[in-house]
């Protein structure tokens, strides 16, 4: 009984809204037919201005009466519920108590996260069974003393080397910059400028991608003491996205044996973002979205994808 009476009171609320609207505007508009009929009907020039003065004060006080009751009912009427494929649970979105029983909001949350999760999980998956961890049977019966130690040959590359392919990818793209320093030692650290968009801090080991945290543009990526800032995060939510999504590019751009290759591929993919304010989503056709740009690019095509849109 008592959601059959809120619900009474919210569509009754909605209708005296409508209402409201209308007096509003029938309001406004004698505004304005006083303004453009002006002062007449009067034998004096005080009397027509009296006159006038007096009828514009009352449609004001009109207009503004009825712009306090459109408010009031407003704040009646409630949000509208969002819709999404929860199925029957988007009932709960019925509930006028949000502030108490904020349940339906939490389903939501948790609803996206598990699909996250599950994305994540396949690319993780997906990565692991490239690599081969299983051993042959003459491989366990050999004892630990005869077992040949795998050389990290591909960890310990040149610093010259590296420096190499760094050049040559900033040569690449010209939109793009790219300033290399080791502050610790044979470590490179990059930043990377992409035009006016963004910057990207990009912390290696040799040349595998360990790291990488995406900021503003007018962002300040460096510490107190001078040094690049590896820790911090970026103060705006869409580049905080961006840097979720360039994780996920280092998952998804692996080829051991082939590294520099890796470090082409995610430039080339981070260099997409380049009109990260201007392309428009290729599902929705949409710029904004929550507030915020197409934060994701597709790894093959480097389309532009709203986050809840790739999926």
């Amino acid at each position: 009984m008592a959601d059959v009476i809120n619900v009474s009171v919210n569509l009754e609320a909605f209708s005296q809204a409508i209402s409201a609207i209308q007096a509003l505007r029938s309001s406004v508009s004698r505004v304005f037919d006083c303004l453009k009929d002006g002062m007449r009907n009067k034998e004096t020039l005080e009397g027509r201005e009296k006159a006038f003065i007096a009828h514009f004060q009352d449609n004001l006080h009109s207009v503004n009466r009825d712009l306090n009751e459109l408010e009031r009912l407003s704040n009646l009427v409630g949000k509208p519920s969002e819709n999404h494929p929860l199925h029957n649970s988007g009932l709960l979105s019925l509930d006028p108590v949000q502030d108490k029983t904020p349940l339906y909001s939490q389903l939501l949350q948790a609803y996206k996260w598990s699909n996250k999760l599950q994305y994540h999980a396949g690319l993780a998956s997906g990565l692991l069974n490239q690599q081969s961890l299983k051993r042959s049977a003459n491989q366990m019966g050999v004892s630990a003393k005869r077992r040949p130690k795998a050389q990290p040959t591909t960890l310990v590359l040149p610093p010259q080397y590296v420096d190499d392919v760094i050049n040559r990818i900033d040569r690449m793209f010209p939109e793009m910059s790219i300033h290399l320093s080791r502050p610790n030692g044979t470590s490179a650290m990059l930043l990377v400028t992409l035009g006016k968009v963004l910057k990207v801090i990009v912390v290696m080991r040799s040349l595998f991608i360990d790291r990488t945290i995406v900021k503003g543009y007018n962002e300040n990526v460096y510490t107190e003491d001078g040094k690049l800032d590896i820790w911090s995060k970026s103060n705006y939510q869409v580049f905080q996205k961006v840097t979720d999504h360039a994780t996920t590019a280092l998952l998804h751009y692996q080829l051991p044996q082939m590294p520099d290759v890796v470090v082409r591929s995610f430039m080339t993919w981070l260099r997409s973002y380049i009109k990260l304010f201007q392309a428009p989503c290729q599902r929705c056709g949409k710029f904004l979205q929550d507030g915020l740009p197409p934060t994701w690019r597709d790894f093959r095509t480097l389309e532009a994808f709203h986050d809840t849109c790739r999926q």
